[in-house]
């Protein structure tokens, strides 16, 4: 009987992770307080004093507009997966040889990602984005600072991001990018000069594996002209928190979350790079599988 409880319970609680994110759409964020999530607060900073369920909205009106909203994007989910694969007809994603993901034209384009700085860990990192000139691309600038902030507690400073947004479904689903008809990943961008670190995100299959970052260079050469980067995914490696891993494997790319960019080269002084359009590509000259060596975890004796 006690065991019969103990489940029960454990299934309780699974069931109330999942329906977050469904009531999330119509009464907000949960409290801060509850066991099952914690928001992280920087080292001598003060907690909040409002209670979070006053941020809720209890709108009826706006409970209404969401669901009609949810519906459209169910039933558009729907036609494009009767279509063929992420709403392509089948001929034409099996011979698909370029696709392009983002392009910066105007500012809801720029809607769709995120930038960040140290400033979230009390660094003096600035970073901004905007439409570069005539509208024709995005424009990432701002100014590199490594002073390490007085918490006591953090030990290195100086980085600035900028990160897509992850794809969401109706009602609050998952959805990943699925680039395994791709081989590598192409760009067009002018920078500064500065190196810079192209991260992909996965979604982990086990919980330990959130932090876990496909990473690799991307180095600008400066001056007035624009360079077109190709970088095979089969260069890509596996860092967390900052540190590579020694168990390394290829991406998997039918499970990609997001990608973003990062400067934290420890130069202190001004950056800025120029953003034309992210794509993909399969290269048929390029065959390689994976860059790097794999190591059996139990070598048999």
């Amino acid at each position: 009987m006690a065991l019969t409880s103990t489940l029960l319970h454990s299934a309780s609680l699974c069931g109330g992770c999942c329906r977050h994110r469904v009531l999330h759409l119509f009464l907000g964020p949960l409290p801060s307080n509850s066991k099952l999530y914690s928001s992280y607060r920087r080292p001598g900073a003060e907690p909040k004093k409002k209670p979070s369920w006053k941020d809720a909205d209890f709108s009826f009106k706006k409970c209404i507009d969401v669901f009609k909203t949810q519906l459209s994007l169910l039933k558009k989910e729907t036609r494009d997966h009767l279509v063929g694969p992420e709403g392509y007809p089948l001929s034409q994603y099996l011979l698909e040889q370029t696709r392009v993901l983002w392009q910066f034209r105007s500012q809801e384009d720029l809607n769709k990602w995120i930038i960040s700085s140290d400033v979230e860990i009390g660094g003096k990192s600035e970073v901004y984005l905007k439409l570069g000139r005539n509208n024709q691309a995005a424009l990432l600038y701002g100014t590199l600072n490594t002073e390490v902030p007085r918490d006591g507690e953090t030990k290195y400073s100086g980085y600035c991001s900028m990160r897509a947004k992850p794809p969401v479904g109706s009602f609050a689903r998952k959805k990943y990018y699925d680039w395994s008809n791709f081989n590598s990943l192409y760009l067009r961008v002018r920078g500064d000069g500065r190196p810079w670190m192209v991260n992909i995100y996965t979604d982990p299959y086990f919980s330990h594996q959130k932090d876990d970052l496909y990473n690799y260079f991307m180095f600008t050469r400066g001056g007035p002209y624009w360079e077109e980067i190709k970088i095979p995914f089969s260069k890509f490696f596996i860092s967390s928190r900052g540190r590579v891993q020694d168990n390394q494997h290829p991406i998997w790319l039918d499970k990609v979350s997001t990608l973003g960019f990062t400067i934290g080269d420890k130069v202190d002084g001004p950056f800025q790079l120029e953003i034309d359009f992210i794509g993909l590509l399969n290269d048929r000259a390029h065959t390689e599988e994976f860059a790097y060596e794999t190591y059996d975890k139990n070598t048999p004796v």
